[in-house]
């Protein structure tokens, strides 16, 4: 029997649970199929979406939607960029509303509040763009500071 009225914040998450698990949004499902690719411009670590984030990443899936119906083995690759500027600036500030700062704490122990920053606030545009229904092969998520990335710009 249906509900008497739609609850879309149920059936948004259930059915794109749904894809996900079925992994509808992997590249590499179609070998021999021509391939496809778009690259989310990394928005910053430190920030929340825009409408204008959400007008680029909406035309973004439309096209990677689109091509996958083609045919075509489609990756939307999905990331965030480490945004160091800003992302220092959020954490100090998080530092003075505790009484502390970054000189006073030292570059190791500020460091390691930077990634403990990134580790609880990071993810807000990833799950943002998971609420609006992006198709980025999510499984192949990176940040602009992931390990192996930082050596190879060093």
């Amino acid at each position: 029997m249906l509900d008497k009225s739609f609850d879309p914040k149920e059936a948004e998450g259930r059915i794109y649970a749904s894809w996900e698990a079925s992994g509808a949004f992997r590249a590499g499902r179609r070998p021999d199929a021509e391939t496809f690719a778009i690259v989310i411009p990394p928005p910053n670590v430190t920030g929340r979406l825009h409408i204008g984030h959400a007008l680029n990443n909406t035309l973004q899936d439309a096209l990677a939607r689109f091509e996958r119906m083609r045919g075509k083995d489609v990756l939307w690759q999905p990331g965030t960029d480490h945004a160091g500027i800003s992302t220092q600036l959020v954490v100090e500030r998080d530092l003075a509303a505790r009484q502390q700062s970054r000189v006073a704490m030292g570059r190791e122990k500020f460091l390691e509040a930077v990634w403990k920053w990134k580790d609880e606030y990071g993810g807000a545009i990833v799950n943002q763009l998971r609420r609006l229904g992006a198709s980025a092969h999510w499984a192949r998520e990176r940040f602009t500071l992931d390990e192996w990335r930082s050596r190879a710009v060093l």
